[in-house]
């Protein structure tokens, strides 16, 4: 059994940007600075009227296409990593597999997962290739939670922005890079902690919007995330000295630095890529990895997810 890596990440945002400037335009009390100083994020971007999840993420995939040389034709498997998919149904994976060229023995399916999905789906992906049922794996992890928020809800529109990743998972072969253990984690019964209650099967006719309990979820981030990572240490023998960086879920500068001084990592080690597209839900592991500087060695990273659901999962790979 051939082990799997990961081969390359390619990322794409909408072209709107909404900046504090705008936002505190619409709520008194709020100014630009203070949207900052609460979240750390000074602009994110926002998909256009029509413009969806499976929009962003097929821009992601062919911008991965044409960076690593890859023909559609080779992806044998697709999993699209959403909350705000295109329909109920079908999955949006399978109108994908269509609109980018891939054949039609790729097998594609959704997973409905949020801010742990990057490290959810690398896992599934890993599977697929270990176990020879795929030699090469897309994931694309892709939301558009803008079409969730109130307008008037400065709470989570100045955390949440719109964007997508795509991850190509193949046999690593002789190459160094690798996907290594990995654990998980979910609570739901702190599900309403982070929630769209309508639209559903449970509540039809309830809210559309997206509800969340800031303190709540922070207070479990903080809790649960450096637990996973104590137990994939323990799993793998590793110490956090043994990693190059830490990579966590983009949530928000306040949950980042706490989270940072709560595993005792130093800034240089600890990736904080927020200020400039706020959280993007299951693409920010994957977009913070891409826009890491080009090193000339491999490194080892430690990914943490966590978040809606509630849920968490975190993962040692060699990039």
């Amino acid at each position: 059994m051939s082990p799997a890596r990961i081969r390359g990440i390619a990322y794409h945002l909408p072209e709107r940007v909404l900046d504090n400037v705008e936002l505190a335009s619409l709520s008194a009390g709020w100014t630009p600075e203070k949207i900052l100083d609460k979240t750390g994020v000074a602009t994110r971007r926002i998909v256009a009227d029509g413009e969806t999840a499976g929009d962003l993420a097929e821009a992601a995939a062919r911008r991965l296409f044409a960076a690593e040389g890859i023909d559609p034709a080779d992806i044998d498997h697709l999993i699209f990593c959403s909350q705000t998919p295109d329909y109920r149904l079908p999955a949006t994976a399978c109108v994908l597999q269509h609109r980018l060229g891939l054949p039609t023995h790729a097998g594609a399916f959704d997973m409905s997962i949020g801010c742990s999905g990057f490290v959810y789906g690398l896992g599934v992906a890993r599977g697929l290739v270990e176990t020879g049922q795929a030699r090469r794996v897309l994931l694309l992890n892709a939301d558009a939670y803008s079409t969730l928020l109130r307008e008037d809800d400065l709470s989570v529109r100045a955390l949440f922005g719109d964007g997508a990743a795509a991850t190509l998972i193949e046999t690593a072969n002789d190459n160094p890079g690798r996907i290594g253990a990995a654990v998980y984690g979910s609570d739901g019964s702190g599900a309403t902690k982070l929630i769209v209650p309508g639209g559903g099967a449970r509540e039809p006719a309830g809210s559309s919007h997206l509800h969340m309990d800031g303190a709540a979820v922070m207070a479990f981030a903080l809790k649960e995330a450096p637990a996973a990572v104590a137990r994939l240490l323990d799993q793998t023998g590793a110490a956090l000295d043994d990693f190059d960086l830490v990579v966590p879920h983009q949530a928000s500068r306040l949950v980042l630095d706490s989270l940072r001084r709560r595993l005792g990592v130093p800034h240089e080690r600890f990736v904080v890529d927020v200020e400039s597209m706020g959280n993007t839900v299951g693409a920010s592991i994957p977009i913070a990895l891409s826009r890491l500087p080009v090193s000339d060695r491999p490194r080892r990273i430690l990914i943490v997810g966590f978040g809606v659901g509630l849920s968490w999962a975190c993962a040692d790979i060699t990039l």
